[in-house]
């Protein structure tokens, strides 16, 4: 299957309306078991607020409540084509970006952005990763900041990123490279019995649990990228290349304090590599946040 383009988008979402029956369809749907008289109900569509009332006492449910778009003023349609851009992007979509395409303020299409990037992180999750037999490549990574001066890794923010061979990535903002930060990340994030392949980093040697990693090193500092029995970080290297070239030429810069939202909205279009063109409706039809 290929990725919907915009033509493909306009026909299935062409406006509000159906923007909305969407979201009611997909939440609820026909037949919904009513909550408060607890019958299944014919639902129909109220004309004077964006809700379905029940054929049996009237109450109503609001397909828009608890979702990222309650309380927007914005129109749904013009969220769902945001959503679309962010799918349909390997490199984000910058706030500026957002405010041209959907003639929205700059406020407004930050907002936007920021619960997208949300939404994209819940739907996404973090499962845990590898397993017996499996690989999985950690490494930490510098964003940001200026790379002059003594003390210019104090000026930027540490991305450690943990990618299974051939499969899910999962990328977390930690405080340091120290054993403390980067450790429990992999003992939370990395199945016991996995193979767990690093660089030389002194954090990770002798810390990881003997009895539940095989742990392999690849060493950098003497240009040593991989091993002849296959050891090396080079997929979540590529990986951070990717990210950090997309920060860079979509955003320019990302506040430490937003990082994680941004690496997380990488994160979630690396898991997707394999089949992107699922996460448009995925996005549209999926709402862990209202299970939260």
């Amino acid at each position: 299957m290929k990725q919907t383009n915009v033509r493909q988008f306009f026909t299935q979402f062409p406006n509000d309306e159906a923007c909305l029956e969407h979201l009611f369809n997909v939440r609820f749907g026909q037949g919904h078991e009513c909550p408060k008289c607890e019958r299944e109900a014919k639902w129909y569509r109220l004309t004077n607020e964006q809700a379905y009332s029940c054929q049996w006492c009237g109450h109503h449910i609001h397909p828009m409540v608890g979702s990222i778009f309650e309380k927007s003023r914005t129109p749904l349609q013009l969220w769902f084509y945001a959503i679309f851009l962010f799918t349909t992007s390997k490199h984000g979509v910058s706030g500026k970006e957002l405010q041209r395409q959907l003639g929205v303020t700059y406020k407004t299409a930050w907002r936007m952005a920021k619960l997208i990037r949300e939404h994209m992180a819940a739907v996404d999750g973090d499962a845990p990763l590898g397993g017996a037999g499996e690989v999985v490549e950690v490494d930490e990574t510098f964003v940001g900041g200026k790379t002059t001066g003594m003390d210019w890794r104090k000026r930027k923010t540490v991305v450690m990123g943990m990618v299974e061979r051939g499969g899910d990535a999962i990328l977390q903002v930690v405080p340091d490279q120290t054993r403390w930060s980067l450790v429990p990340e992999i003992i939370e994030h990395v199945k016991p019995g996995s193979e767990v392949h690093t660089d030389e980093l002194r954090a990770y040697q002798k810390a990881l649990p003997v009895t539940d990693y095989t742990h392999e090193t690849v060493n950098h500092g003497k240009g040593e990228y991989a091993t002849p029995d296959g050891t090396s970080t080079n997929q979540i290297e590529s990986f951070f290349n990717h990210l950090k070239k997309s920060i860079a030429g979509t955003h320019t810069s990302v506040s430490p304090k937003y990082l994680e939202r941004y690496v997380k909205e990488f994160e979630y279009r690396f898991n997707r590599r394999m089949r992107p063109e699922t996460m448009l409706d995925e996005l549209l039809s999926r709402f862990p946040e209202l299970d939260a």
